[in-house]
């Protein structure tokens, strides 16, 4: 666990002990529509997938029944808004494309704050690539004829390859690649398993690679990288942008009214990164089964989501 986590677990026990009981119970809220399925969005990144399960096992401990539907990080949204759908938990908020910001300003969904998960975000190497791009860091490093040459593969020629995100994801990369005349081509991957098979493939054969990436993620448990000092921005606008994203939960309109415990526990509820880390190692390098990992964290660590319940529900 981390000095964060640690210093939050104490602080909110102390603080707990502090409250007392008229105060808690003044401000609890009523399970609601208890007996209505809460569907909960699972996205394509095995992080999400972390943070929603654990969300998922409290709400079922509180008595709410708890469903997980697969939906796409730009599509869920429609869903939310059409209440097919009723929460997404780790919104990465630099890469919400076009329905996002039309369906909060429409009132359809509701942003109801931070996950608490810190986060990184932009153009990842492994640390041998400062051999073969002399400069790096420094994005400048990139231009380089000789690092062009390192990157391009038959697809790229005459520029060099960044591995991207997957298409369906959006990205930012290609903007910032146009922006700063950068003799680089954006080439999207299929998927996250496939970026995190490609870094590890690469460093194990030493093979040049630049991709965007983020974190947090295992591999960087396992791979020594490096990350690219970004050019400056050309706007504030996201698209030509990378900075550290903040992460929020996001629901449909009438969660709160739906289920109204639910939803103040929701509010409450945290992430933390050195947690979600380790758990997502256990999936993806130890194959071990996703619900029964969130299930055993849960079981083992009420003292850290104990309280966000009692606030919600009073007991």
């Amino acid at each position: 666990m981390t000095r964060k986590a640690i210093s939050y677990l104490i602080s909110g026990s102390f603080v707990a002990m502090l409250v007392a009981a008229p105060p808690l119970a003044a401000n609890a809220a009523d399970l609601g529509a208890k007996d209505q399925t809460i569907k909960l969005a699972i996205n394509e990144w095995t992080g999400q997938h972390v943070t929603t399960h654990i969300a998922g096992h409290i709400l079922e401990k509180m008595g709410y029944k708890v469903e997980y539907v697969t939906a796409g990080n730009y599509p869920q949204f429609s869903g939310l808004a059409d209440g097919s759908l009723d929460a997404t938990l780790e919104v990465w908020m630099n890469n919400v494309g076009d329905i996002f910001p039309k369906t909060l300003q429409d009132g359809k969904i509701e942003d109801i704050g931070a996950l608490g998960l810190e986060t990184h975000e932009g153009w990842v190497y492994p640390k041998y690539m400062e051999q073969i791009c002399p400069g790096l860091p420094d994005w400048s490093a990139l231009t380089k004829p000789g690092c062009v040459q390192a990157l391009a593969t038959p697809d790229t020629l005459p520029n060099g390859r960044l591995l991207d995100y997957p298409a369906d994801w959006g990205s930012r990369a290609a903007t910032i690649i146009k922006d700063n005349n950068m003799p680089l081509t954006a080439v999207p991957a299929g998927s996250e398993g496939a970026l995190t098979a490609e870094l590890e493939s690469a460093n194990a054969a030493k093979k040049p690679l630049v991709m965007m990436f983020w974190s947090p993620l295992p591999v960087f448990a396992e791979v020594d990288t490096g990350w690219v000092k970004m050019p400056p921005c050309k706007s504030q606008d996201n698209d030509h942008c990378i900075n550290p994203p903040e992460v929020h939960k996001v629901l449909w309109k009438d969660f709160g009214k739906t289920w109204p415990a639910a939803y103040e526990f929701l509010k409450k509820f945290q992430m933390d990164a050195g947690a979600q880390t380790q758990l997502m190692l256990a999936i993806e390098k130890k194959g071990q089964d996703e619900d029964a990992v969130t299930k055993d964290w849960v079981e083992k660590n009420q003292a850290v989501w104990q309280p966000w319940v009692s606030a919600a529900t009073g007991s």
